[in-house]
Formats: structure tokens, sequence, C-alpha cells
């Protein structure tokens, strides 16, 4: 797929404005690629994720639209955006980008972006990125966060998609022992997510903004807990955090209840 700079589709404001924004003399790209603002000991995390839900409830298509078509910075940023307003028209294009695979770093926020669509149709892009790329051991690409991103989906929807995968001597086995130092390791254990706990439930009931994709820690099966470890701090801003079952904390936030600046 062809890379267009925004500013020769009109909207040059873009990446300024979403995307290289700063905080704490880092942009917001690198924030979201390295998962910062996920721990509750950086100075930033609450205004950080204050201005992500902002940007993603008012971002228009044409602005995310142009930022796909650009570099893999936009990219990275713009399905993080797509995923947390749940932006499920985009389906599509983030399945082609992530099947195509063109570019690094994205790959992992395509995955967010589906997990957060939560459909069949979802899995099946994942499923299908995987039956692609993880014959391919010799790439080492976004292949760990789409299992973590499909057992995500399959726990929420009450599938087995990640089975034929993770069954002992499959694909992922194969993936994963390609590389020696790889084998055995416990970060490359796939589990199956759990299901939503009650206090999120109960949270949407009382309209609490939340977004929920509790999946456990990147340490234990690819991408599986992205989206937690907030602070406690975030009780000030209207986002919460809950402490799940497993230990981890899950990020708990959304649009239900508008969140101010």
């Amino acid at each position: 797929m062809p890379s267009q700079h925004p500013e020769e589709v009109g909207y040059g404001h873009v990446v300024e404005s979403y995307v290289t924004r700063m905080y704490g003399g880092l942009p917001r790209y690198l924030v979201l690629n390295g998962g910062r603002f996920l721990g509750p000991r950086w100075w930033h995390t609450t205004r950080f994720t204050r201005h992500l839900l902002n940007d993603a409830a008012a971002i228009t298509d044409e602005e995310l639209e142009a930022l796909l078509g650009y570099e893999w910075r936009s990219r990275l940023t713009a399905a993080w955006l797509i995923g947390i307003d749940r932006r499920e028209r985009f389906r599509a294009h983030i399945g082609d980008l992530l099947l195509a695979s063109e570019v690094c770093y994205s790959g992992s926020a395509y995955c967010f972006a589906l997990a957060r669509f939560g459909t069949h149709a979802d899995a099946e892009i994942l499923t299908a990125y995987l039956d692609r790329y993880l014959p391919r051991t010799d790439l080492r690409y976004d292949q760990p966060a789409a299992l973590g991103a499909l057992l995500r989906l399959d726990a929420h929807l009450d599938t087995h998609h990640a089975d034929r995968f993770t069954q002992p001597g499959g694909l992922w086995d194969q993936w994963v022992n390609a590389l020696t130092h790889l084998r055995d390791h416990p970060a490359y254990t796939p589990r199956r997510a759990a299901p939503l706990d009650e206090p999120p439930l109960r949270l949407r009931q009382q309209l609490v903004p939340f977004l929920s994709v509790r999946w456990r820690s990147w340490g234990e099966g690819g991408m599986q807990n992205l989206t937690t470890q907030l602070a406690s701090r975030h009780f000030r801003s209207g986002t919460r955090t809950w402490r799940g079952q497993l230990g981890a904390k899950t990020l708990l936030f959304g649009h239900a209840v508008p969140i101010r600046c």
C-alpha cells in the first residue's frame, strides 16, 4: 500500500495534533508503542490517558484515513484511536494493513483495535494473519500480539479459534522453537484469557467510563494485558482500575461519561 503524507490530502495538521504530541519529553507514538502510560509510576499517565480518550472521540474518519495512509508512527497512533473509540467501519482497512505487514511496530496496534471490536469477523482476520505468518519462522513480526488478541476474543466470544495454533507441536510451538533461546520460555507460553470480571460489568451498569481488554501480560503469551496497570490516581480524572483475580490490573476507561481535560 503506497504511503502518502497527510499534507498531500489536506490534513497536514494530524501528525502534530495526534502523533507527535509530547508528554514528559516523549511523543505520543513512542509512549503508545512502549506502554509507558500503562505503568502507575509515570508522572504523565493521567494527562496522557485523558488526552488519548478525548482525541479518540474527537478525531474524524478523514483524519484517521490520512494517518493510516502514512508511515508506522501515524498508523500505530491511528489504530489505537480507532480501537479505543471502537470505530468498526475501519475493520477492513485495519485487517488489510495487518495482513500486509508493510511497516514495523504498528501491527500490535492493529491487533489491539481488532480485539476492541470484539466480533467473530475480527477473530477471522487474526486467524488469517496467524495462518500466513506463523509458518514463516524466519519472520518475527506481530505473531505474539495477534495470538494474544485472538485468545482474548476467544474468551469474549466463547470460541476456540486459537486452539489449533496453540496445541502441542502446532504452528505456535514451531514458530517459537525456531529460535533456541525461546524454547520453553514462559513469555511464549500462551494461556486462554479470562472472561470479563463482574466488577467491570458493574461499572458498565453504573455508566462509569471504561475500556476493558483484560489479557495477561506480554510475558505470558503475547499481547494479553496490553491495556493494564493504571494507577489509582485515575479516579481523579474519571477513569478507574480494577484488580482482577489474575493479579493484573485492568484499564477501565471510555466515553460513557464525559471526561474533562
